[in-house]
């Protein structure tokens, strides 16, 4: 097996998912680079994989900088093979990896990926929501107002918006996003290839009512259909800056100015000042 770098996609819930390529690729790897060495290599186990003479290392957010030379020297010095995994899917979406990568490609080591499992794309495809435009966001925050910030920031995206949650916090975050996003239609997928795979689609309160009544389990993929397409064109802009200005200060009135109208930021700015001036 040559020796560089090998981005690997691991199965989110059945086995079955995961490519012949992959496991020989995992089979043959002499290092491998993980998140959790102990979910690692209970999944070779599952796999009949020997870990023998394999060399893991904990690669993660927290240690990501330090580590990704080390790794990198490992392909270039000592001419190992290393594949690089995530606990469950595709490496790098939402997970540290990104800059191992980049580092690897500035320093002329081989970088290969092995396509495979990816909650994210998996599913947009079981939700039946608009896939030819969307807008991955990430895991939502924990805080209050980092959620309620998170999702106004997003709200007038002209395409599905995807966001990782976790069964606890999922009514939590529905609770805001109704605030936001009113009668929008949503869907939360979950499980995802395993036994109690679902995907539940309705409006923020309909999936409130839904996983209040029943528990919500599993690691969940909450996806919001595109906002609608708005014609603004005969609106008095400045007039309505002119409102906004004397209930609110310039900048809250510029982020308002953007925020409902889709207007640019920078153009807004411009206007408020003219008209602070004036």
């Amino acid at each position: 097996m040559q020796n560089g770098l090998y981005i690997v996609a691991t199965p989110i819930g059945n086995l079955g998912d995961l490519s012949p390529r992959a496991k020989e690729t995992l089979a043959n790897a002499e290092v491998i680079a993980c998140e959790d060495t102990r979910i690692t290599k209970k999944l070779f186990a599952l796999l009949n994989i020997s870990t023998t003479g394999k060399k893991f290392i904990v690669y993660q957010n927290y240690n990501e900088e330090d580590e990704a030379q080390n790794i990198i020297n490992l392909a270039i010095n000592d001419k190992k093979s290393i594949a690089l995994v995530s606990d469950a899917g595709s490496p790098l979406i939402s997970d540290p990896g990104y800059k191992l990568i980049r580092r690897a490609r500035e320093q002329n080591v081989p970088v290969t990926v092995l396509p495979g499992c990816c909650a994210l794309i998996c599913a947009l495809q079981l939700s039946g929501l608009p896939t030819n435009r969307f807008l991955f966001a990430g895991f939502i925050p924990n805080k209050d107002k980092a959620r309620a910030d998170t999702l106004n920031e997003v709200r007038d995206t002209k395409a599905t918006i995807v966001f990782y949650e976790t069964a606890q916090r999922i009514v939590k975050t529905l609770t805001a996003a109704a605030k936001i996003f009113g009668n929008r239609e949503m869907a939360v997928a979950r499980e995802i290839s395993k036994v109690y795979e679902e995907c539940v689609n309705g409006t923020a309160a309909k999936l409130i009512e839904y996983f209040s009544s029943k528990e919500p389990k599993g690691e969940m993929v909450l996806m919001i259909a595109p906002a609608d397409e708005k014609d603004f064109s005969t609106l008095d802009i400045e007039n309505l800056m002119r409102q906004k200005m004397a209930e609110m200060p310039l900048k809250s009135a510029v982020k308002e100015m953007v925020a409902v109208y889709g207007l640019n930021k920078n153009e807004m700015y411009e206007l408020a000042l003219k008209l602070k001036n004036e």
